[in-house]
């Protein structure tokens, strides 16, 4: 087994996944301090998280081209911790909304998170291994999916490893959505529960919001329309009050949905409107990803 250098979780802690230009920025200021000799590691894993920065905005090429830097830097010498944070962030670059439709891209994604979860798991870095797990997790047909999420859950819940157990809130998360494409909506709602729990437990405030807003549309799918509309309206005023847009237009979207579900078709109108108006400015990436979805909410805003 080979050596094992320092894991850097320090950089995670520059993250703020709704500002990826000033994460980038951060990430570039510290890098400069990072010799590249001396500290070949720690380079090359503060490079794999510019890289996902510059993906997060778009910018895929740019993204391989650091990741290459990295990798050029890593070769011929026994890092394990960078090399597979490199390839995590390599499956996430092949893993973008420009590649999802090429079958070959999506392949090489699976390929590194299925690497990343094997070698991780070999080597005791349950924290990189289930970070690709759950992105399989994400990428997988409905079966491998649920599949990927349970097996991660049960390596999680039993790792004493704080990174690895960081995970649950997430992997609950994922869960329920892979039994709420199912149909699920009972069994969904549960792991939604779990996640809601473990969110307040860890007083992560951002996705302890997303938690809720998750249970709240399971909650629409299970009929349950009028509490799912309470608790939407509760997020709106908090997101609306923090300035949250982007998280707003989700928001916006699901009080349009359970008020038209409600049969109250003109004060749905308004919510659809501002739905799509903030979705296709602040998560243009959806025009792209999703455009049924976009368009049904311009024909339902539609005045």
């Amino acid at each position: 087994m080979p050596e094992i250098e320092t894991q850097r979780p320090d950089f995670l802690k520059l993250w703020d996944f709704d500002d990826p230009a000033g994460s980038e920025a951060r990430f570039r200021a510290l890098l400069v301090d990072v010799d590249p000799v001396t500290a070949t590691s720690d380079r090359a894993q503060l490079l794999s998280q510019i890289a996902r920065s510059l993906g997060l905005q778009r910018r895929w090429s740019e993204a391989h081209a650091v990741l290459d830097e990295a990798e050029d830097l890593l070769a011929g010498r026994a890092l394990p911790v960078a090399r597979l944070r490199c390839r995590l962030e390599r499956g996430r670059t092949f893993d973008s909304p420009a590649h999802r439709t090429a079958e070959k891209q999506r392949e090489a994604a699976r390929s590194c998170y299925v690497e990343v979860f094997e070698t991780g798991r070999e080597l005791g870095l349950h924290g990189l291994a289930l970070d690709a797990a759950h992105m399989l997790g994400i990428i997988e047909p409905a079966e491998e999916a649920l599949a990927w999420n349970l097996r991660s859950i049960a390596l999680a819940e039993a790792s004493e490893d704080e990174q690895a157990r960081a995970w649950l809130g997430a992997l609950y998360n994922n869960t329920g959505w892979a039994y709420h494409d199912r149909g699920e909506f009972a069994r969904a709602r549960d792991y939604f529960e779990k996640a809601l729990a473990w969110y307040r437990v860890a007083q992560r405030e951002q996705p302890l919001r997303i938690a809720r807003w998750c249970l709240a549309r399971c909650l629409r799918s299970l009929g349950q329309v009028d509490e799912a509309l309470a608790m939407q309206t509760a997020l709106w005023r908090e997101a609306e009050a923090a300035g949250a847009e982007a998280s707003a237009g989700y928001t916006a979207e699901e009080l349009g949905e359970c008020l038209l579900a409600l049969g109250r078709d003109e004060e749905a109108r308004p919510w659809f409107a501002l739905a799509h108006a903030t979705l296709s400015q602040r998560e243009a990436w959806l025009i792209e990803a999703e455009p049924e979805r976009m368009a049904r909410l311009a024909r339902l805003g539609a005045g």
